[in-house]
């Protein structure tokens, strides 16, 4: 089969799979959608850089991270007035529920951290497949795992006193 034809094969399966990541890291239904869409755009046309075919699932998930964190990095530069502000409908997405401490402690982790911790346990991908995905040493990839996960823990310990 064409590493085309495989590409749109493997976006179809895992779609649900890109938009619960592309909402792990906006917190917006919208955002999170228009992240997957650009990321499918951007590798329909990058297919030909494709060298290896079993890597496709590394190569579409570094694209839709880098994707997730240009959205956050554009949304840390506008700066809205009270006058933009509208109150957001809150949207809940079915079986991908943290709870708001977790959530909160997540969040005040380094924002690497926060990815290789997203796509280890919430992706369940190996770490040597987080390592391909955000071109970390293997080492560096295990250390921050272990690392933020004690943080965490640490964290939560003390919300706990």
């Amino acid at each position: 089969m064409p590493v085309y034809e495989r590409l749109i094969q493997y976006i179809l399966e895992e779609q649900d799979r890109f938009y619960r990541i592309a909402y792990s890291y906006t917190g917006h239904q919208e955002d999170a959608l228009d992240v997957v869409q650009s990321a499918v755009c951007k590798a329909l046309e990058a297919h030909e850089s494709i060298r290896n075919e079993d890597a496709i699932k590394t190569w579409f998930y570094r694209i839709l991270i880098n994707e997730c964190l240009m959205l956050l990095k554009k949304r840390k530069r506008i700066l809205l007035s009270a006058d933009d502000l509208g109150q957001e409908e809150v949207y809940y997405e079915k079986g991908y529920e943290l709870d708001d401490e977790m959530e909160e402690e997540l969040a005040q982790l380094e924002l690497d951290v926060q990815s290789i911790i997203k796509l280890r346990f919430f992706e369940e991908l190996s770490l040597k497949e987080i390592s391909c995905i955000t071109g970390l040493k293997l080492s560096t990839v295990k250390t921050k795992l272990y690392r933020g996960l004690k943080q965490l823990k640490e964290n939560i310990q003390e919300v706990d006193l």
